[in-house]
């Protein structure tokens, strides 16, 4: 099995944790259990963004900021599978890694200017924040959909702009979580992991996130099995 905590439920980094039945699904079979644990987070709040909120339909234009970001990564897979037209942003050192992920258009942000490609898109998801989400309101079509991760967008730049605006805390879904599965056993979504911690280091775990240059995928902690009574 593999799952989701709610945000509101403390206590997931630890050898043993319950778990409401409906957060948890059946994990791919074709991964390792340290792959299948870094899936859920990343997985479900990119189909959340993607799905759920953007609605994102066949032949969409989508921008997805921090395309080599744990969720950045499933948010362009994701957004293949469902049909769009994929453009992401990263640094120089992930372009090839976000290629091989299926993006069509990669602008390397110490290079480039993702504004000043005179592109316009249906759906910009926004895992960065900051100056990131301010200049991304100026390349939505009208009637477009921004999903921002970093803080609630301004209502009043989503109405000047004519499109609409969402932020969200991801939640459980096992149905979604189903679903994940199912793309990731079929091939269509690809885990990668940045790093493994034993579950004593666990804050140099959560510090590495913070890390400018560090690699791409999510960072997992692993929790040794109890000893034998």
């Amino acid at each position: 099995m593999f799952g989701l905590l709610r945000f509101d439920h403390d206590g997931a980094a630890a050898e043993y944790v319950t778990a409401p039945a409906e957060h948890l699904a059946a994990a791919p079979v074709g991964v390792s259990p340290v792959a299948a644990a870094a899936a859920p987070l990343a997985a479900l709040t990119a189909w959340q963004a993607l799905v759920d909120h953007a609605g994102v339909r066949r032949d969409d234009e989508v921008l997805v900021h921090g395309g080599a970001g744990g969720v950045g990564g499933f948010a362009v897979q994701l957004a293949v599978v469902l049909g769009a037209r994929v453009t992401t942003t990263c640094l120089g050192a992930d372009v090839e890694y976000v290629r091989a992920l299926g993006a069509d258009h990669v602008v390397d942000v110490e290079t480039q200017a993702f504004d000043a490609r005179h592109a316009r898109y249906d759906v910009v998801l926004d895992t960065v924040g900051g100056s990131t989400l301010n200049r991304s309101w100026a390349v939505l079509r009208p009637r477009g959909r921004l999903v921002t991760l970093q803080r609630p967008p301004s209502p009043d730049e989503a109405d000047r702009y004519g499109v609409k605006a969402y932020f969200f805390v991801v939640t459980p879904d096992r149905a979604a979580l189903t679903a994940l599965a199912r793309l990731i056993d079929d091939g269509l979504l690809r885990i990668t992991v940045a790093a493994v911690f034993p579950l004593e280091r666990g804050r140099d775990a959560f510090e590495s996130g913070a890390s400018f240059r560090r690699p791409p995928g999510k960072t997992v902690l692993l929790v040794s099995d109890p000893p034998a009574e």
